[in-house]
């Protein structure tokens, strides 16, 4: 074999590793994103934490149209642009006459746009939300967020109108990660109907290390993990190009 043979076959050998480390690993959909550094965000300024049977309703409706209500404030996740959180009239809501949209559309792929309640923080609790998808071409999501440390340290779980499937996730140090059902494993949460155009109920009730997921009154399925244990505000969560309309955000301290 002369020198040109001998450089040719060393490159393609090199050319398959390279493919072969590059694979996904695995067909399940399950997806781990890991940004080459956290993006900076602020400290969150510290919410009592509520005792329990402490609870709080936002239906939007006596707030100041064309901004994000008084006792909320915004944060991202990820990069690309800040959301665009808007309290705006919708003759469909469920509690008339108002709800809370977040209308940009940056096509960030990984962006998450966060409106955070500042009254309380809670460990144990049940959090509900009506939404509605409107429109978005990267992703068409509505997401609850609870024991929120910071935009980057939270868990989210979320209504995804273009996959049709709730996937239940840990962002840790603004790394977003999927987490295992309990007694199926790791599948990507799982798929349900979530229409365009029409309002949804979400809804998680945690106890300790269980988290219960509910998409329209029926239970989808529970995940365990303790990666955050101790008290953290709630919000509501958005990704990329979504345009999403919320109402009716209850939180209940367990």
């Amino acid at each position: 074999m002369n020198e040109l043979e001998v450089t040719h076959s060393t490159c393609i050998v090199l050319l398959l590793a390279i493919v072969v480390c590059s694979a996904p690993n695995g067909s399940s959909g399950a997806e781990t994103y890991r940004p080459t550094e956290p993006n900076t965000v602020a400290p969150e300024v510290a919410a009592p934490v509520q005792q329990l049977g402490s609870s709080f309703v936002y239906n939007f409706d006596n707030d100041t149209k064309g901004q994000l209500p008084d006792k909320f404030h915004g944060a991202l996740t990820g990069k690309g642009t800040a959301g665009s959180w808007e309290v705006k009239a919708d003759s469909s809501a469920p509690s008339q006459p108002n709800v809370l949209a977040q209308t940009s559309t940056d096509k960030t792929s990984y962006r998450f746009p966060l409106a955070i309640a500042d009254e309380g923080s809670f460990c144990d609790l049940a959090l509900s939300v009506r939404f509605k998808p409107i429109s978005g071409e990267v992703d068409r999501a509505a997401g609850l967020v609870w024991r929120l440390k910071d935009a980057n340290n939270y868990y989210i779980v979320r209504a995804n109108a273009l996959e049709n499937n709730v996937v239940l996730y840990k962002i840790e140090n603004g790394k977003r990660t999927d987490l295992p059902l309990k007694g199926e494993g790791r599948t990507y949460g799982k798929k349900a109907s979530v229409p365009t155009a029409q309002w949804s109920e979400l809804r998680v009730v945690a106890a300790g290390n269980l988290f219960e997921v509910f998409l329209n009154s029926q239970k989808l399925y529970g995940v365990e993990d303790k990666t955050f244990t101790e008290a953290g505000k709630v919000g509501l969560w958005t990704k990329a190009d979504s345009v999403t309309y919320f109402d009716d955000l209850r939180v209940t301290a367990k």
